[in-house]
């Protein structure tokens, strides 16, 4: 195989920052970062006034059941207390924590989602959920200000504002999402699935102001307040988070460890075998 064929290889669908949860033992964990200590794989400073546990758990069964390679998810929980900063909005994000170029080329950044019908999400608020700062492009949930009536059912995927899909969101069901974002071109795309069923290509690139600092995609929810509708506890479930480049892994979980190029690697000859794991070894320290 020629080094440049060897090198297309190695990184297609290299995973570049990877959330999926597995080398957390517990949710208390993530108090381990801090702006003076920044390790693991996030960023844990937009919550509430009480311990990670109030906000944030972990465990196998919040998880895509279809999953095989996440070892648990993650369950965020909106409660009465969950208000950062002073602000009168509940949050609980948490923020990927990595030098990677996450935000530049073309890049997928991927996730599961899920409700339940204990703690469900309220119809009748709007919820932004794994967005943005500059909301190019983020899902949401609930009754959107200017909408006509007083509730919305409807999960919708949303740049700059504009929806553009949406389906009904059902207790139990598991959607899979992939942006398909170019930072280059200034475009967006859309990924779905549900439960196991690998992602398809549902909304081509659209036009959008990919601006991001790789500080500011905020995995979670963030709730806007309504007159008259109280702060009732809600959960939000989410597993098989992690962001590749080159092409789109497309099944639920995303590629292991050992990502599919290593199939390659056990046919190659030995001087092969050693180029490739200089190239890899290469491309560990940059993403770190």
């Amino acid at each position: 195989m020629k080094a440049s064929a060897l090198f297309a290889v190695a990184v297609q669908g290299a995973v570049i920052w990877d959330g999926r949860f597995n080398d957390l033992k517990s949710a208390a964990d993530l108090n381990t970062w801090s702006w003076s200590n920044q390790v693991g794989p996030y960023q844990y400073y937009i919550h509430g006034s009480g311990s990670v546990d109030k906000y944030i758990s972990l465990s196998a069964d919040y998880k895509n059941p279809n999953d095989t390679v996440s070892k648990q998810g993650a369950r965020f929980t909106l409660d009465s207390t969950a208000f950062w900063n002073g602000q009168n909005m509940r949050r609980i994000e948490l923020i990927p924590q990595t030098k990677a170029a996450i935000a530049s080329g073309k890049v997928y950044y991927h996730f599961s989602m899920m409700r339940k019908d204990t703690n469900a999400p309220s119809v009748n608020r709007e919820h932004q959920i794994c967005f943005f700062e500059s909301h190019f492009t983020e899902m949401k949930y609930g009754w959107i200000s200017g909408e006509s009536g007083t509730s919305d059912p409807y999960l919708q995927w949303m740049t700059s504002q504009k929806s553009q899909w949406k389906t009904e969101w059902k207790a139990g069901v598991w959607h899979n999402v992939a942006y398909e974002i170019d930072f280059t071109g200034n475009k967006v795309g859309f990924w779905h699935s549900e439960g196991g069923d690998p992602l398809k290509q549902v909304v081509a690139p659209v036009s959008a102001s990919t601006s991001s600092n790789g500080q500011d995609w905020h995995l979670g929810v963030l709730e806007l307040p309504r007159s008259g509708y109280s702060d009732a506890a809600e959960d939000f479930y989410f597993s098989g988070v992690y962001i590749e480049s080159g092409s789109i892994t497309t099944a639920v979980g995303g590629p292991g460890k050992f990502c599919r190029c290593y199939l390659y690697y056990l046919r190659l000859d030995e001087d092969e075998k050693k180029l490739m794991m200089v190239y890899l070894a290469a491309s560990r320290v940059r993403r770190t």
